[in-house]
């Protein structure tokens, strides 16, 4: 997901995973001066089609403010995206900006335009944004980096509704309603419950699809999951927090627990598996964003309909929700950086936002709670209001989340690549490790990429 020394010193291969949208051509908005060129590098969207929101907004604000707009989209296989990035970081040239992973914003904060102005403007039209997003985005005291929508997402959990009714006796729509309220039994979904309920759809041949492994669906989830548990495995320092720390051997020892319930192959899933497991009909739950539905519905409908989206389970430090922020960087050493602002700011509009998250399909995540309450949450079907939990609402009761909090972003990034949380459970659960060994050797990573 993010990139980390090695992959900032390797240059781009160039066209490397690009799909060029073309010259493109929405008001300017608090621009100085019109005309030029723009060139951005988006992240390539999984969902068919998502690609073609921002296409559509540049083509619009540039053809009015006579804008020469053209956008590449890269993907995220085989860290493309990442390593573009670097070795734009690393050469002084390239794109004027770039969508960013979550924590290499930190990475980059030096090469990157603040955008105070803009983030200014933004909040005061739409409220503050999330504290996730710019806890990633905020560095030396500035703005980095516009939050996006575009490629935004939650990861809560799809249910196969009517499996977990028939096998765990728990009918996630009745606690969870499409109404935007909290329904009967929502206090009781918590981690124990969970675990009860994978038992029991374990036993019924119907596991729940949860990756273990080195991918970014395997490291988010389990990250929210420590957190739940009020585990951190260093402070704000990037100092380990590991010894004599009970939250996290607690944590470990759910994730050990869990896993005896979940596929064997789970420690090698990549992050198609869990959106396999649940097309296939032979999984119960998975933790994605809508995009994994969406794909059941193009392919096997008899799965889709019965699909339901609820939040994370609650442990004993709250409620957390796996997030995955992206953050568009102008970079400093871009031509036309007024220019870039003014068509960020256009594409953080309530407007642009609802049209991008349309476009998807529902998939992408503006980063204001103001615009949780888009339309296509509720009417996306089948059946209807299935993803309506998809957004974090109030009566959620929860907290975005990202793995790794608090750590400073370049060894945040090291431990997310290393996928250190799913490994440390991987490790007594598959090494045969007792816990205190396994933290022992989870301390001791940590000080070398430190020392590193």
């Amino acid at each position: 997901m993010a990139g980390n020394r090695l992959s900032r010193r390797t240059m781009l291969r160039s066209g490397a995973g690009v799909v060029a949208a073309g010259t493109l051509g929405a008001p300017m908005v608090h621009a100085q001066g019109t005309g030029g060129s723009l060139r951005f590098a988006f992240w390539d969207h999984w969902v068919p089609g998502g690609n073609d929101a921002l296409k559509k907004l540049a083509a619009d604000w540039g053809e009015k403010n006579r804008v020469n707009v053209s956008l590449d989209f890269i993907n995220t296989t085989g860290n493309q995206l990442q390593l573009t990035a670097a070795a734009q970081a690393q050469s002084g040239n390239g794109h004027d900006g770039i969508s960013l992973t979550p924590w290499d914003v930190g990475a980059y904060a030096d090469r990157l335009e603040p955008v105070d102005d803009v983030i200014q403007r933004l909040e005061a039209k739409y409220g503050q944004i999330n504290p996730v997003a710019k806890f990633l985005a905020v560095h030396g005291g500035k703005w980095r980096g516009i939050p996006a929508t575009s490629g935004t997402q939650n990861k809560p959990a799809c249910v196969r509704f009517d499996l977990m009714q028939e096998h765990a006796g728990i009918d996630v729509r009745a606690m969870w309603p499409a109404s935007g309220e909290r329904g009967p039994g929502a206090d009781t979904w918590t981690w124990d419950t969970f675990l009860k309920a994978a038992e029991a759809c374990q036993k019924a041949g119907f596991p729940f699809g949860l990756p273990m492994g080195q991918f970014s669906d395997a490291v988010d989830w389990v990250g929210a999951l420590f957190l739940s548990y009020g585990a951190q495995i260093t402070n704000a320092k990037g100092e380990p927090t590991i010894k004599g720390n009970e939250k996290l051997k607690q944590a470990i020892d759910y994730g050990v627990r869990l896993s005896k319930f979940l596929p064997n192959d789970v420690w090698a899933w990549d992050d198609a598996s869990n959106n396999r497991a649940l097309i296939s009909g032979k999984s119960a739950l998975v933790f994605n964003p809508p995009s994994a539905w969406a794909v059941a519905k193009r392919d096997n409908i008899a799965v889709a309909e019965k699909c339901w989206t609820v939040p994370m389970p609650a442990g004993p430090a709250g409620r957390f929700l796996a997030y995955l922020p992206f953050t568009t960087g102008i970079w400093s050493f871009g031509k036309n950086k007024a220019a870039a602002k003014a068509m960020l700011e256009f594409f953080s509009q309530r407007e642009s936002a609802e049209f991008t998250t349309n476009t998807s399909g529902g998939y992408d995540i503006p980063p204001f709670a103001t615009m949780s309450d888009f339309k296509i949450w509720e009417t996306q079907n089948p059946p209807v209001g299935t993803i309506a939990n998809y957004p974090l609402k109030p009566h959620h009761q929860a907290k975005t989340s990202i793995a790794f909090d608090p750590a400073p972003p370049e060894l945040a990034s090291q431990m997310y690549i290393q996928a250190l949380n799913t490994k440390v459970i991987a490790r007594v659960a598959q090494g045969g490790e007792t816990i205190d060994q396994a933290m022992g050797w989870l301390e001791r990573e940590i000080n070398n990429m430190r020392r590193g």
